[in-house]
């Protein structure tokens, strides 16, 4: 196998779920109600810095203390989720993060109440994120797993464009708690829609390291990759519309901004899915690509010209956002054994990159301007995807050492 993921060692014939639109649908839908609760929050953080009284700072911590809090648990829930089952982990998901979203709704008054609400939601997307992961792994054919998984991953663009359509339909008119309230309740409705379904058959429900699955050091490196990466995007749902209005854009021109780029973003994950099917293999030099292209948007965004903002964040969006399908892809045809404890790893490093980056980014804000903050992520991206070319060659040593023997 090639360290892209070019064979994973289970046959289309042993998946009982022939059908391929109800995993599908159901991991998106799972995966939109885990990250919606810092997306939204990021996308109406105008009128929540306004009700709730703080600082550009303060939205940085929104983001890190959701992404914190994920990263904490990641490891361990991907291997929750390898233990109980796919299914059950992904309504436990969307039960807590309907929870996160009801209590901002009802019970946020200040920036600590605020907080407190977005660690259920970091709980509820770590939790959620290895369990998709697994339920696809389960469900889907390993000929269409990249079309799979980029449906799947096109949750953070879906909840970035509901958060953008946020802004002027509620944050505008009836106040930004009722998003959250309507969020919940969708969050709600998703938990009691997921399907049972078969499971594959012949699989236990939880598997120790296979034969086939790499070893921790490329896991690690890849990890490294994706946090860059995800530190430098994730300044993308928190950041973009507050960064748009201190550029000169209306409120909701800036949210339908972010809700433009967020469906480009969509597009850009299923194309780039259903082609690495096709494709075959080097899916993570692709990734690295994206990264390396997808850091010119950033600078673009950082030249604070609303007539270059607006191109460069779309860009941004679908090339230097658009990689977490392909990059998932890579990780669990590597590790058909144990997929959902092997993405559980590499997400602790993209939840790592998203506490950092937003962090670091609302500090530059303050210290400096927005201009120098989107420069700053236009580094990291560059640096991911470095980081990722790493994590690809230290794949192929450890191919070739298993080989060997």
């Amino acid at each position: 196998m090639s360290p892209d993921g070019e064979s994973l060692h289970v046959e289309p014939s042993a998946l009982v779920a022939p059908a391929l639109g109800a995993p599908m649908g159901t991991a998106i839908a799972v995966a939109t109600a885990g990250v919606l609760p810092v997306f939204l929050a990021g996308a109406v953080g105008v009128q929540l810095r306004a009700d709730l009284h703080f600082g550009t700072q303060g939205l940085g911590l929104i983001t890190a203390v959701f992404f914190g809090t994920a990263s904490l648990t990641s490891a361990i829930n991907g291997r929750l989720a390898e233990r109980i089952g796919a299914v059950p982990a992904m309504r436990v998901g969307a039960i807590l993060a309907a929870t996160s979203l009801g209590t901002v709704a009802i019970a946020a008054r200040s920036l600590s109440s605020l907080l407190a609400a977005l660690v259920i939601g970091g709980l509820a997307n770590a939790l959620v994120q290895p369990a998709t992961n697994l339920f696809l792994a389960q469900r889907v054919p390993t000929t269409r797993l990249g079309l799979a998984f980029g449906v799947k991953q096109s949750a953070i663009p879906a909840a970035t464009l509901l958060g953008g359509l946020a802004v002027p339909a509620f944050a505008l008119t009836v106040g930004w708690r009722w998003a959250f309230a309507v969020g919940a309740v969708g969050a709600v409705l998703v938990a009691v829609l997921i399907p049972k379904g078969p499971r594959r058959s012949g699989r236990p429900r939880s598997r120790g390291r296979g034969d086939d699955d790499v070893g921790l050091r490329p896991l690690l490196l890849l990890g490294i990759g994706a946090g860059l990466g995800a530190g430098a995007a994730g300044t993308l749902g928190a950041f973009l519309v507050s960064s748009a209005v201190s550029a000169g854009f209306a409120e909701g021109a800036a949210g339908l901004l972010a809700s433009l780029c967020s469906g480009v973003g969509l597009v850009t994950r299923l194309v780039s899915g259903a082609r690495a099917d096709r494709r075959g293999g080097r899916h993570l030099s692709t990734v690295a690509v994206m990264m390396a292209t997808g850091s010119l948007g950033y600078l673009a965004i950082a030249t604070d010209i609303p007539a270059v903002m607006a191109p460069g964040a779309v860009v941004a969006f679908a090339l230097g956002w658009g990689w977490p399908g392909l990059f998932n892809l890579a990780v669990v045809k590597n590790n058909a054994g144990s997929p959902g404890a092997a993405t559980g790893i590499t997400q602790t490093g993209t939840y790592l990159g998203a506490v950092v980056g937003p962090l670091l980014f609302g500090v530059a804000v303050d210290a400096g301007s927005y201009s120098l903050a989107w420069l700053g992520a236009g580094v990291m991206s560059l640096a991911a995807a470095w980081a990722v070319q790493a994590g690809r060659r230290a794949l192929l040593v450890d191919r070739a050492g298993r080989s060997s023997r």
